[in-house]
């Protein structure tokens, strides 16, 4: 029964919440367990790195800004300059990956004012030059893992970076609690409300229109990849032509294998690709297959390309908007 539960808990509940006063309630009615096994699996699955929170995914840009960024770092001093990095609370994932751009990460931030100050600021301490590369056009984000093997087709489109739009000083504070993830208790609503000056009807109708709005990708259990056996990541970079990049972008985005798909600027002449997609999988040489052949269904063989497997995971933890 425990792995069923646990199994089930992972796989079914990475999105559809229930936003209602006692979620784990209703979590366990459907699961045909008690309330207390339901929190108490959860607890577990978070000690044992399998779950990072359950909580809100915030799409990039709209609750505030962010960027995914590059360092190229001499291999002896990679770990140091990854750890100085890892010290902004801003940087919620930090990885090493298989090129001259060996570490990547992400960083997050309340306005883009903030950001530009804080890239400054790792840039500094780093000690190397840093690659910005925003996100410009969105076609698949997701980050949801099928654990039964059953994947479904993406529905992509392309979506348009616009520039954030600033936020009520309230909602900020529910930003702040939530980017922590739901305290794992049995009206988790009513304790954030309380938390920040709010009713528990107002924090549930906010995040619910931040969900239809978008603001929110998701809303439930954030699972770490590699702890559930998902220990091949790779990055693939295309340089297509700009007026072929979103209909490519979308394509790809369709792809059940790819997790995530979006275009970003390049940065000539360091950088020449300008669509990246994610592809995750139990082994390097599962990854390999599904990017060949999507490649070559696609007529992707003529387009420049690389492939940048993570070697180290520095830091992966929610992002920070507040």
């Amino acid at each position: 029964m425990t792995e069923t539960f646990e199994f089930r808990l992972l796989n079914e509940f990475q999105r559809d919440f229930p936003l209602c006063p006692a979620p784990f309630a209703e979590l366990a009615a459907r699961l045909g367990v008690g309330e207390r096994v339901v929190l108490s699996g959860l607890e577990k699955l978070r000690r044992e790195g399998k779950i990072s929170r359950v909580g809100a995914v915030f799409a990039p840009k709209r609750i505030g800004a962010s960027t995914l960024a590059a360092m190229a770092v001499p291999a002896e001093h990679l770990a140091a300059v990854a750890e100085a990095v890892n010290r902004f609370p801003e940087v919620n994932h930090n990885y090493e990956r298989e090129h001259h751009y060996n570490l990547w990460f992400v960083v997050t931030a309340a306005s883009e004012a903030r950001l530009q100050a804080t890239l400054g600021a790792i840039q500094a301490a780093a000690g190397y030059p840093l690659l910005p590369l925003p996100l410009l056009e969105e076609f698949h984000i997701d980050l949801g893992f099928s654990l039964s093997g059953g994947k479904a087709r993406n529905v992509a489109a392309a979506r348009p970076v616009m520039p954030m739009v600033p936020i009520e000083e309230s909602e900020r504070r529910l930003v702040s609690v939530l980017q922590e993830g739901l305290p794992l208790f049995i009206r988790p609503f009513a304790m954030i409300a309380e938390r920040i000056g709010a009713s528990e009807s107002d924090v549930l109708g906010r995040i619910g229109r931040w969900l239809e709005e978008g603001a929110i990708k998701r809303f439930g259990v954030v699972v770490r990849h590699r702890e559930l056996g998902y220990t091949a990541n790779a990055m693939v970079v295309h340089d297509i032509p700009d007026e072929l990049v979103s209909e490519v972008g979308r394509a790809l985005a369709e792809e059940c294998e790819v997790t995530l798909c979006y275009r970003r600027p390049r940065r000539l002449p360091d950088w020449g690709y300008n669509l990246f997609c994610m592809i995750h999988g139990r082994d390097r040489a599962e990854v390999e297959r599904v990017i060949s052949d999507i490649r070559k269904r696609h007529a992707l063989q003529d387009c420049a390309h690389d492939v940048l497997f993570s070697l180290t995971r520095f830091k992966q933890n929610g992002a920070r908007y507040a």
